[in-house]
């Protein structure tokens, strides 16, 4: 029987992209390099500023410059955030029925918790979260299952009764190895080239409506 659902933020219940765009954006404006079309922004925006900069920028973890335009990046990302950031539709509806039906949901996500808390309590959930546990709450993020585990403690449920969902194949990996049940949520920001049936998911759904039909 499944007692909770954890969710990935960004890309599965919230869309994030415009924002983390805008930031990116911005930031090349600012350094004299052309824009990105939301589209190839929507296509790596679960990677978080790494990937966003590697898109941008050219520039990738590891790199000479690297922490400085990330540190750049975040700046920009904290003027902006919440501005045009949105649930996706169904995400209330979905949230609504798991409470009625006894359920309780949290959420797992690599973002920093300086962004986290403050977006969570923006969104306007139906029901809040019973966990919220960022990329900086552990020792170790997605894909590692230690976030996952600590949620689960949190909530008081073993993993074998939890589904989780999220857009990235990190979510499938942490949530595959941490024992849950895996759910891709194909409305996230997936990349044309993107080998999803490769990735260790137990169930694809294309709305969060077909999440409440999996619980039965």
């Amino acid at each position: 029987m499944i007692k909770a659902v954890l969710f990935d933020l960004d890309g599965t219940l919230a869309d994030t992209a415009p924002d983390l765009g805008g930031a990116l954006n911005t930031l090349l404006a600012k350094r004299g390099l052309p824009p990105k079309d939301m589209a190839d922004i929507r296509a790596v925006a679960s990677h978080g500023a790494a990937g966003l900069l590697a898109l941008g920028a050219g520039i990738s973890r590891g790199d000479e410059g690297f922490d400085e335009w990330r540190a750049a990046y975040l700046a920009e990302y904290e003027a902006c955030f919440d501005r045009d950031t949105v649930l996706f539709p169904q995400i209330s509806e979905l949230l609504a029925a798991l409470a009625r039906k006894g359920i309780v949901w949290g959420i797992v996500t690599n973002k920093p918790a300086a962004f986290t808390d403050r977006l969570v309590s923006k969104l306007g959930f139906a029901a809040p979260p019973a966990v919220v546990v960022s990329g900086d709450t552990c020792a170790e993020a997605k894909p590692s299952v230690v976030p996952m585990l600590y949620a689960c403690e949190q909530l008081g449920v073993a993993p074998q009764e939890c589904l989780y969902v999220g857009d990235a194949q990190r979510d499938m990996q942490a949530g595959r190895d941490a024992g849950m049940k895996t759910v891709l949520a194909l409305w996230g920001y997936i990349a044309a080239g993107d080998r999803t049936e490769e990735w260790p998911a137990d169930f694809a759904v294309s709305c969060p409506s077909d999440i409440e039909a999996l619980l039965g």
